[in-house]
């Protein structure tokens, strides 16, 4: 079955609407399998930990960038017009929305596409979180939230300094990139077998990651073929669960496309793999403290995913797998301050519980010593 054949059947909307489900049903049910996510990584990497958490987003990450840059190199994509290469993007929005969104996906402990992935199994707190992004991202892009991420995303552009495209500035080639991305597979290899992950976890790992090719083939094939503009463009969420929360919610009519298909194909993909696996499971908040850190970093990514122009899938990986200069700096700043903000938590969480052991202890053992009398030495 041809693009051609499915052009002929159907509108142009509802066939990007139906490549946007079935990339997102491949995502989903392999992410979910695998379970990508970024934060889980980062906190690894950031103990001192080389585990299959790690192996799994190096192995996803590498997939997607080699699948990609393979892609390009085959003449089968031309990635230029991609909206992160073709406009000047911003470089200030891409540090600050990265430090925010990092910030945040440690305290909603998961990244955008790790909420969808986990609400689909039944797991209230990504639900609740899910939204609370959704709505904060929509405000940002079109809300009262707009005025300060535009200002924030003025203050310094690829404009200034000519361009997005990273392998231009560094004067890298084709094969120069692919060499680089084989690099990162090797190591993730390396990774997975070090630390004995299980076959079918690395195997979904790399399945999550050719979902991002395969949304830019799909896409650059649409724009050679359709009658209608068609954005070039691969796997995000932060703008498409803006999208799709404005679907649900306005009337009859909106406009069918890549993105309104992609986020309910995550979920369904998600939720058919942890069907299959008996792994469907309802999860609620733990207490109010819990439920406000969640809420907080749900927004924090928001707002930061916006302001950066992708989140952590969006950003950084596939705006990575075309080497644009915004998604490395974002991806840079997510790991950083992902990292900074775990440690912190860990140093409140340990004085916190220091505490309330003193304060439970103490007595006790003023108790415990006075009944046992004098020490000899």
């Amino acid at each position: 079955m041809t693009l051609e054949f499915l052009l002929d059947r159907f509108s142009e909307p509802w066939v990007l609407a139906g490549g946007g489900l079935t990339v997102g049903l491949m995502f989903g049910a392999f992410a979910q399998q695998s379970r990508f996510c970024l934060r889980a990584a980062v906190i690894e990497f950031a103990h001192g930990t080389i585990g299959h958490k790690l192996a799994v987003w190096l192995l996803t990450f590498s997939a997607a960038v080699l699948g990609t840059q393979l892609l390009i190199a085959s003449d089968l994509a031309n990635l230029s017009e991609a909206r992160q290469l073709a406009s000047p993007q911003s470089l200030s929005g891409a540090a600050l929305g990265g430090l925010m969104f990092g910030t945040g996906m440690v305290l909603s402990r998961g990244c955008a596409s790790r909420l969808l992935v986990l609400s689909a199994t039944g797991n209230l707190r990504a639900l609740l979180s899910g939204l609370v992004f959704a709505v904060v991202a929509q405000a940002s892009l079109r809300g009262f939230l707009r005025p300060l991420r535009e200002t924030l995303a003025g203050l310094f552009t690829t404009a200034d300094i000519g361009g997005n495209d990273l392998l231009a500035f560094v004067g890298a080639s084709a094969p120069l990139a692919i060499a680089f991305t084989c690099l990162w597979l090797a190591a993730g290899l390396f990774v997975a077998i070090r630390s004995r992950t299980h076959v079918w976890r690395a195997v979904a790992a790399v399945g999550t990651g050719l979902a991002i090719p395969l949304a830019w083939w799909f896409t650059y094939a649409m724009s050679q073929r359709a009658f209608d503009p068609v954005q070039v463009e691969g796997v995000t969420f932060t703008g498409p669960s803006a999208d799709t929360l404005m679907l649900f919610l306005s009337p009859p009519g909106s406009i069918l496309d890549f993105d309104v298909g992609l986020v309910p194909g995550v979920f369904l993909g998600s939720f058919l793999a942890a069907l299959l696996t008996r792994e469907l499971a309802v999860q609620g908040f733990h207490d109010a403290a819990s439920m406000r850190r969640y809420l907080f970093g749900a927004a924090l990514m928001g707002f930061g995913g916006m302001l950066a122009g992708g989140c952590a899938v969006g950003a950084g990986v596939t705006g990575a797998a075309i080497f644009a200069l915004t998604a490395w700096v974002t991806l840079s700043a997510i790991w950083l301050s992902a990292a900074i903000t775990d440690r912190v938590l860990m140093e409140r969480e340990k004085a916190v519980l220091e505490t309330e052991l003193g304060a439970a202890g103490t007595p006790a053992n003023a108790r415990a010593g006075a009944a046992a009398g004098p020490v000899s030495r």
